[in-house]
């Protein structure tokens, strides 16, 4: 489940503004719907059947609906920049068979970002470059938080095998 999907609305008045750069603060936990994201998830777990929305952020607003479905003996993966915050909710409603702060090394994810965010013209390139630097230099204690919060630290390229382990 992309939970980024669940970004608010620009115009939403709940939306947090960046004080250092005077826009709206994308990487806040407040401008997520984390009850929305946390219910549809958990719809999806105990039902297997979730509507949710379609973000687009190169308009910065959902867009539309789509329906996902997952089996009885599926393993639901919820990814997205705030997944981290719904760990302790997850576990406390026995639905959390594991969480990962996926990384790679800070200039890494930088290019990455940029070249994606680029690409899908998701926001002015100024405002990319901007919001980039400010999140390369801020990854360490973003992982430092995610790992407060439950997650497992790891590299893309170990996750796989514990997925895996995580089915049987």
């Amino acid at each position: 489940m992309r939970l980024d999907d669940f970004y608010r609305d620009e115009d939403d008045p709940m939306m947090p503004r960046s004080d250092e750069l005077g826009i709206i603060d994308w990487d806040h936990p407040d401008s997520w719907d984390r009850a929305a994201a946390l219910d549809a998830l958990a719809a999806l777990v105990t039902q297997g059947r979730v509507e949710t929305p379609v973000y687009d952020i190169s308009v910065s607003r959902a867009v539309g609906r789509t329906e996902l479905t997952a089996r009885s003996d599926d393993l639901v993966l919820a990814e997205g920049i705030f997944a981290a915050e719904i760990i302790p909710d997850l576990r406390e409603r026995g639905l959390l068979a594991g969480a990962f702060c996926v990384h790679h090394h800070r200039g890494v994810t930088f290019v990455r970002r940029l070249l994606r965010d680029l690409s899908e013209r998701r926001k002015p390139p100024v405002t990319l470059v901007r919001r980039g630097l400010a999140l390369m230099r801020d990854e360490p204690g973003l992982i430092r938080r995610q790992q407060q919060l439950g997650a497992e630290p790891a590299r893309a390229t170990h996750l796989e095998a514990r997925l895996g382990s995580l089915m049987t």
